[in-house]
């Protein structure tokens, strides 16, 4: 009984033994380089406003590779440049400079606008020509003047709204559910698309909620299945009360928030919404748009430390690119690599442990070690998947564990990040396909629960298509 009972105590020993001389441990360290994902990464205002900035000084060839984490084409241009006669569309206006993007695999963003300081008709004239009641207003007096250079529509007047459904719903059936589309402003109301007439038709702040919430509504019918945000002005430029009824309203919609913009005044009066963007992060990416970055270094406004806490305060998910590139990437780069280190997600893998060998259809066990290294959930979640492959490429095994979703992986200070420990469950060759005994590769990746890769991990060893390579198991 006694011999029985060591024996037994002997084996599970040397089992375990073993079992722990089998087992091989990677630890990684993250490769510090930008990574272009999903709902995340720099916005390049391609047009901002003005169709002659910024874009119309890139060659055509350019869709900024060069730019660190520049994810995104930012389109923001008035109505009457996309529809010059009613039911007649310029829509190259915004697909040219897009599919400049897209073949580069990045994603388009957009602002439809019907009211500029620049441009008499923003709103088409035909559409004040059907009857669209309207007011003059002076940007040299800013405000209503019935000699005024400039028009602002009548924001919430029949014939403007029934003419601007039609738009919006055209450009829907264009751009609704577009996977290459990153995200829409609701930008048909105030002065530039953001929400405020304070230097145009003086709308009172009671009238201004209730427009809002009816160019919300025009959005998301006409926009369904695509992310929306909303500008933090619509409840006024400097309010910091904690009374935000048109962006709550926005967010009761499933519409996100979108600052525009940060650093236009000195410090200690960067920005006023930190706050309002506290309501938005945890579910819907944040967008962040920084003054003219010319403007703002001219009047001493700019602080490239300050852009960085920036992203920190709103978890911030996108950044803007709001001037002349070449010159922001040339004077602001360092600050833009950091940044790039939190912006949005940052999915790493710190530790794996995984057999050495294992059996052709009987389960092993992998332990993994993650965090979230950004300032936001990784809105589009996303499961880990290991990959066998031969010596020529060949994939032998693609065993996916739908256990963790990354989604849920939680967010902190750059200083203390959570770290998440997770064990799965695979097995290899069982049924089928055929799957020989030899020594394959392993590779690891982050996306679909069918193994597909989606995320770009700070990883070394990409095959190409966000494997990355970590070790090799023997399958006997």
């Amino acid at each position: 009984m006694k011999k029985s009972f060591f024996l037994s105590i002997i084996l599970s020993f040397l089992t375990v033994l073993a079992q722990a001389q089998d087992v091989q441990k990677f630890t990684f360290t993250d490769t510090g380089e930008a990574l272009i994902n999903p709902m995340m990464g720099w916005t390049m205002h391609f047009y901002s406003n003005n169709p002659k900035n910024y874009g119309a000084q890139l060659e055509p060839s350019d869709s900024l590779d060069w730019f660190e984490g520049c994810s995104t084409v930012y389109l923001r241009i008035p109505w009457a440049y996309l529809e010059p006669e009613e039911g007649q569309f310029n829509w190259a206006l915004l697909d040219t400079p897009a599919q400049r993007w897209i073949a580069a695999g990045k994603k388009v963003a957009l602002r439809l606008t019907t009211s500029e300081s620049w441009l008499e008709y923003a709103t088409p004239k035909w559409v004040f020509d059907a009857g669209a009641k309207y007011t003059r207003f002076s940007w040299r007096t800013y405000g209503p003047d019935e000699n005024g250079e400039l028009v602002d529509p009548v924001f919430d007047d029949p014939v403007f709204l029934k003419k601007l459904e039609n738009f919006l719903m055209a450009a829907g059936k264009r751009y609704a559910g577009n996977p290459n589309i990153a995200f829409i402003d609701v930008g048909t109301f105030g002065l530039w698309g953001e929400g405020h007439t304070g230097a145009s038709s003086h709308l009172s702040q009671e009238d201004t909620v209730r427009i809002t919430k009816i160019h919300i509504d025009l959005h998301v019918k006409a926009f369904p299945g695509t992310l929306l945000c909303i500008s933090d002005d619509v409840d006024g430029a400097e309010n910091q009360t904690g009374n935000y009824p048109a962006t709550d309203y926005a967010r009761s919609k499933g519409v996100s928030l979108r600052d525009d913009s940060i650093m236009v005044q000195n410090p200690p009066r960067s920005w006023f919404h930190a706050d309002m963007a506290d309501r938005f992060w945890r579910e819907l990416p944040v967008i962040v748009e920084h003054e003219h970055y010319g403007s703002s270094k001219a009047r001493g406004a700019w602080d490239s430390d300050l852009l960085e806490k920036s992203v920190e305060d709103y978890h911030a998910s996108f950044m803007s690119i709001h001037w002349r590139p070449q010159q922001e990437w040339d004077e602001c780069k360092d600050a833009i690599r950091r940044i790039n280190l939190r912006l949005g997600y940052r999915i790493q893998l710190r530790e794996m442990e995984l057999p050495k060998t294992a059996e052709i259809g009987k389960p092993f066990s992998v332990k993994s070690v993650w965090a979230n290294a950004g300032v936001a959930p990784c809105y589009p979640g996303g499961f880990m998947t290991l990959t066998f492959k031969d010596e020529k490429g060949g994939i032998v095994a693609a065993l996916s564990d739908e256990t963790l979703d990354f989604r849920t992986l939680k967010v902190g200070p750059k200083d203390a990040i959570p770290v998440t420990t997770h064990e799965s469950i695979f097995t290899a060759g069982r049924f089928a396909p055929t799957t020989k005994p030899g020594v394959y590769d392993v590779y690891v990746s982050v996306g679909q629960r069918d193994g597909t890769p989606v995320l770009a991990l700070p990883l070394p060893n990409n095959d190409g298509q966000r494997r990355y390579k970590i070790g090799q198991i023997e399958l006997k």
